[in-house]
């Protein structure tokens, strides 16, 4: 099992540390640095501003947003990345939120599984360098009846396959990434749960395409933060508002993909609870609400020995790249959870 770090969003307060964070990811052999966006920065910037100042660490988008982007211009800037890292980024696409879809972009929020599918295809096929053409419900290439015309990709990424992965929660779209991707972005996984609620669903997918999970990349994020076992229950509360917000505020009452992950979790109620004081405006009885079992099993807390524990069983459970968000209020304390991370992988043996 390799190690990834999650940057996160740019504009977060850490941006003075987080070039840095990167640097030492790299140093220490961490295999890919991702960037997210959601409407503040874009992760292409980030990507290209950190490949610039790495050697080897992969740069992944976690995520592109599909509705941000037509496909072409996503095969454009993967290309161009891979070129400009000397092969080092990885694609990571999603389709965001009704929210943000529709709220920043104006892009209706429909479909997205079918409209996911088409993206994945274009990108396919611009990348291989032949002239571009397609037909699809939500795409046609070039537009009939006008004067467009099939155009290729002047850009040489600099392999031949770039490696792509779509950030999926949701049964159908789990087993859809399985399907057409070689890698998927999970958020919130629990190493005991891991099985029903995402690799099950992966494994069938992969099945449809007449390939196993073999060469697959089983890739979630996890919040660390390094300490005495002790003080686990102080280390989960630092993540209360993370997961209240997620579960409680991320999308609409209706479409919320991870309160519908908390609740196959089993946290039925409380995932009903924790959602109900969220969008009434009280934040911190949201977070009060949130489980610690949950953010426990969600989270690497505690000592190295712990985290080494809790590493095995992702491990056992098929993940395959595990993707640290290190916690921290200082670069020293981040540093330190990285270099804990190292630590906690060579004791699990998994290095």
């Amino acid at each position: 099992m390799q190690l990834g770090i999650n940057l996160g969003y740019w504009g977060a307060g850490m941006d003075a540390d987080n070039l840095a964070v990167a640097q030492e990811a790299d140093r220490l052999g961490y295999a890919v640095c991702w960037a997210a966006e959601a409407y503040g920065s874009d992760a292409a910037t980030v990507l290209s501003w950190v490949a610039a100042q790495t050697e080897r660490i992969d740069v992944g988008s976690a995520i592109f947003q599909i509705p941000a982007r037509q496909p072409a211009m996503t095969a454009m800037t993967a290309a161009t990345l891979d070129s400009l890292s000397g092969g080092r980024f990885r694609l990571g696409l999603g389709v965001s939120g009704p929210q943000v879809s529709e709220g920043w972009y104006g892009v209706k929020f429909d479909k997205p599984l079918a409209r996911t599918r088409e993206y994945v295809e274009i990108i396919r096929k611009a990348m291989t360098r032949e002239r571009l053409t397609y037909e699809g419900e939500h795409w046609t290439l070039p537009l009939p009846g006008g004067p467009g015309k099939p155009i290729k990709l002047t850009v040489h990424p600099q392999r031949e396959h770039i490696p792509l992965y779509i950030a999926a929660i949701g049964p159908k779209n789990l087993e859809q990434t399985g399907e057409i991707a070689d890698g998927a972005l999970l958020i919130f996984p629990s190493a005991d749960h891991l099985e029903d609620t995402a690799i099950s669903y992966l494994r069938a997918g992969r099945e449809k395409a007449g390939k196993s999970l073999e060469g697959f990349d089983v890739c979630p994020t996890l919040p660390l933060a390094v300490g005495d076992d002790k003080d686990v229950t102080t280390l989960a509360d630092t993540f209360r508002p993370y997961t209240a917000l997620y579960v409680g505020g991320m999308g609409s009452r209706k479409q919320n993909f991870y309160n519908q992950l908390a609740r196959r979790m089993g946290y039925e109620q409380e995932a009903a609870e924790i959602q109900d004081k969220y969008l009434s405006g009280d934040k911190q009885g949201a977070a009060a609400a949130v489980p610690h079992d949950l953010i426990d099993k969600t989270t690497l807390l505690g000592s190295v020995d712990r985290i080494a524990d809790r590493m095995k069983a992702y491990a056992e459970a098929g993940v395959t790249t595990l993707t640290l968000a290190p916690a921290g209020f200082t670069l020293d304390e981040r540093i330190a959870a990285l270099r804990a991370g190292t630590e906690a992988l060579e004791r699990a043996g998994l290095a």
